[in-house]
């Protein structure tokens, strides 16, 4: 999971794609919203205590290193009352493989300190975002996997891909692209943001499976630039 303030790289100019004439996404996007309903973010927590540090953890490194390195971490701290007696001493050898582990590891100890317990840990977009070390994005997958109604949309590097190819919304910035998702889909439908996140990494990738997406039908994406380039089979003479 990459952080809330990290500059995304699209392979769409504006130029290539404009929003697409008519769709209704509240009714569009339901496929991929049935598709990914309920399925667990890849961080391999077991409660809300290791899913709010391995959040802050995975700042600009992947859910996959992270989860390398959790066992040992909630071995040695398995709360947040022992983590608030963490030291960088104790600390660093713990999560010196994971990316800025020195910054996480200030931005861990002042969240414990600050939390006490488990049960002390906030519930609402609006506390998180006071915490060291979660921003909005972070804030949103917190509320998702702890099953809270969504405050936000979650937009991390595959949804600023996915969005813009599907035409739901445009441009390159994850607040404007939260604001727009918003804008277009009922806050029950909000979780489009994770359904677009699993979509990017297993479909929609840099080089999109086009020809086994779901989306195709409403797809700006394919039907501005691939479905035209697909050449059109000749009815055979008589």
């Amino acid at each position: 999971m990459l952080s809330d303030n990290y500059t995304f790289i699209v392979d769409l100019s504006s130029k290539e794609l404009m929003m697409p004439p008519k769709v209704n996404w509240p009714e569009a996007i339901k496929p991929l919203l049935k598709k990914y309903k309920n399925t667990k973010h890849p961080l391999e927590y077991k409660n809300i205590y290791q899913l709010v540090v391995m959040v802050i953890l995975s700042a600009r490194d992947s859910d996959k290193n992270i989860n390398r390195v959790a066992p040992d971490l909630f071995k040695a701290f398995p709360d947040m009352q022992a983590l608030s007696g963490a030291t960088r001493e104790t600390l660093f050898p713990l999560i010196s493989k994971v990316r800025n582990f020195a910054n996480k590891a200030n931005w861990l100890m002042e969240m414990s300190q600050k939390i006490k317990k488990n049960s002390n840990i906030p519930m609402t977009l609006e506390e998180l975002v006071e915490l060291p070390g979660i921003g909005r994005k972070s804030a949103c997958v917190i509320l998702r996997e702890a099953g809270k109604p969504a405050e936000g949309v979650i937009v991390d590097l595959h949804v600023v891909r996915v969005a813009p190819r599907l035409g739901i919304a445009s441009g390159t910035d994850p607040k404007k692209i939260e604001k727009q998702i918003m804008e277009t889909l009922p806050q029950k439908q909000w979780d489009a943001g994770m359904a677009m996140s699993f979509h990017g990494r297993e479909i929609c990738r840099p080089k999109p499976l086009c020809e086994i997406c779901i989306m195709k039908p409403v797809c700006t994406y394919y039907q501005t630039l691939i479905k035209k380039k697909i050449p059109k089979k000749r009815s055979p003479k008589l």
